[in-house]
């Protein structure tokens, strides 16, 4: 009797994040989001950021992690393997620099994969790892740049905004890449980008449709693909609001549980790479008192120590959370009904997933476009002046949160999103804009190993 041949092997993607938790956790959703379509996914990092992927992927048998070392170089701190943990932003340039000298071992991570005959059908590398371009090349695999920002963010002359574009909306380029490092970082990537085989927006259709064309002309062949909002696809459960079932048992999570039915609970956060001074921290405690609103407010562990009468003031109605906080967990809560945020496009997506609009303070790279776009495109949220918030005004804070949390402008930026939470779950759900253009990237890809 004739044996039937074994099955074939599932399809294999490799996923590179770059080291620092806003760009490794929207990577992550897409290889759980791969994984569940039947792909074997493997993710690559180094020993001291492998722990909390780990955490994050654990629960997925077909996600692998695959460790190879950070280079150690004399411009960073000894140890050192994450953005986030950097002293200073000032460094970020030499951090990126570091990893061009994880090409060698990559190259022989896939190698190794070749010759075991799990060749990736590509690698899907954050854009900030320009270098895994040439590696992918050697390989004959095509390399996927997965961009953290929405594709509105892009400049050109004739592309339409639905607001005025300032020249301090824009990072500071210099005009000879060869006299500043941050310049020629940034070309390098462009480049890498322009050259490569496509590109994973973390965004939908429905949001900005118009700019994807705009972005796509930027490449030389490669096609965007919005496949977002990526956290969708794990972590609500079709047809609810949001869950936060994940960390029920986290103080934050219980704080929220016990406010009383009626209070509303503004969450504050700038992300884990904002720098902000002392002096503007507590000026921020203090608008945040004078709006007498309740409110969570996430900081960086060690950079600010509030004082004994401010802390007495707010007991009961305000929680400081020093420690790494569960962001959409806190979005999902149905208590918050506004977000003071830095707007990251992470956090900008996440909030209109969770349908809380945004008060918008951004602090540099594209977020004053994302603050723009979601309060004056989208209308789905509110803008703080960056330079009145500069001056240390601890009114402006206190008037925005007010106007946030019970104007008349924040109703219809509620009402506006919970539009675009609906269109982000009618995006990732069987049959929808994102859900289909994921799965016709896994069949290119597949149709592309194949030729």
């Amino acid at each position: 009797m004739a044996t039937s041949s074994p099955p074939p092997p599932p399809p294999h993607a490799v996923i590179f994040p770059f080291m620092a938790q806003g760009h490794t956790i929207p990577l992550l959703d897409i290889s759980k989001a791969l994984s569940s379509r039947g792909l074997k996914v493997t993710v690559v990092t180094t020993p001291q950021n492998a722990p909390f992927i780990s955490s994050k992927v654990s629960d997925c048998s077909s996600i692998s992690i695959s460790v190879v070392p950070f280079p150690s170089v004399p411009d960073l701190p000894r140890g050192c393997e994450n953005a986030t943990s950097l002293p200073s932003m000032e460094l970020i340039v030499p951090f990126i620099a570091a990893t061009k000298n994880m090409k060698q071992p990559f190259e022989s991570l896939l190698k190794e994969m070749v010759g075991n005959g799990s060749r990736p059908i590509c690698v899907i590398s954050d854009f900030f790892l320009s270098r895994t371009l040439d590696t992918c090349r050697s390989f004959d695999i095509p390399r996927v740049v997965s961009h953290g920002m929405g594709g509105s963010v892009v400049e050109l002359p004739d592309l339409s905004l639905p607001f005025a574009l300032d020249r301090s909306d824009l990072q500071p380029r210099s005009n000879d890449p060869e006299d500043d490092p941050f310049s020629r970082m940034i070309w390098e990537v462009e480049e890498a980008d322009r050259n490569s085989w496509g590109v994973i927006v973390n965004s939908f259709q429905e949001l900005e449709c118009e700019y994807v064309a705009a972005l796509e002309a930027l490449h030389k062949q490669a096609k965007a693909w919005c496949v977002g909002p990526v956290l969708l696809y794990d972590y609500i459960p079709r047809g609810t609001h949001g869950s936060h079932d994940k960390s029920e048992s986290c103080p934050y999570i219980k704080w929220m549980d016990e406010q009383d039915g009626s209070s509303a609970v503004i969450y504050v956060s700038f992300g884990t790479q904002a720098r902000l001074s002392g002096d503007q921290m507590d000026e921020i405690a203090y608008g945040l008192e004078m709006a007498g609103c309740r409110f969570i407010w996430a900081v960086r562990s060690g950079t600010w120590a509030s004082d004994e009468g401010w802390e007495r003031r707010v007991e009961g109605r305000g929680l400081v959370v020093g420690d790494w906080v569960d962001q959409r967990s806190i979005l999902a809560h149905p208590k918050v009904a506004g977000f003071l945020s830095h707007c990251g496009w992470n956090s900008v997506l996440e909030s209109l997933s969770m349908w809380v609009p945004l008060l918008a303070w951004p602090m540099g790279a594209e977020q004053p476009l994302n603050a723009k776009y979601v309060a004056m495109g989208l209308k789905a949220g509110l803008m703080v002046s960056q330079g009145q918030i500069t001056a240390l005004d601890r009114h402006v804070i206190c008037d925005g949160i007010k106007e946030l949390m019970g104007d008349e402008k924040g109703r219809r930026a509620r009402e506006r999103a919970g539009l675009f939470g609906t269109m982000a779950r009618h995006a990732v759900e069987k049959g929808g804009s994102s859900d289909k253009k994921l799965d016709e990237l896994i069949k290119c890809l597949i149709a592309n190993k194949k030729e």
